[in-house]
């Protein structure tokens, strides 16, 4: 059913991940399909990372713990934007496009007060691409 499945990772929230990295390897496994965590970062420190490189073996080392715990094997990508606050929506649906995404499997967060602000990335790519996107909570 599907072939390639994404899981965007913030690896400032990796600890909220596991439900959203479960759902896919769960339907990885029963479709066959490939898994890949795609990170975004700035070129500049932030609070996990001094730089892209830093950012990329750490996001490895975690998609590889995930792969571990589950027996199967993750592949990771980190993509750098100039401002990832900004640019998170446009760089993930680039990755869609490049990496030929057929599933796109995200965990969401507890809504809060700015969430009537602003909607939440998960909604924004849902609406902007025509791959399908599943949101976990």
């Amino acid at each position: 059913m599907f072939r390639h499945i994404m899981i965007p990772v913030d690896l400032a929230h990796a600890d909220r991940l596991t439900k959203a990295v479960d759902v896919a390897a769960a339907i990885a496994g029963s479709s066959g399909a490939r898994l890949l965590v795609v990170g975004v970062t700035a070129n500049t420190p932030t609070a996990i990372a001094h730089n892209p490189e830093e950012f990329g073996r750490k996001l490895r080392e975690w998609a590889s713990g995930q792969g571990a715990r589950l027996g199967l094997a993750i592949e990771a990508k980190t993509v750098t934007s100039h401002d990832p606050a900004v640019d998170l929506d446009a760089t993930l649906e680039r990755q869609i496009e490049e990496e030929r995404i057929d599933l796109v499997v995200m965990a969401s967060h507890v809504p809060g007060f700015a969430d009537y602000l602003r909607t939440a990335n998960a909604i924004d790519l849902a609406a902007h691409t025509d791959t399908s996107v599943f949101i976990v909570r």
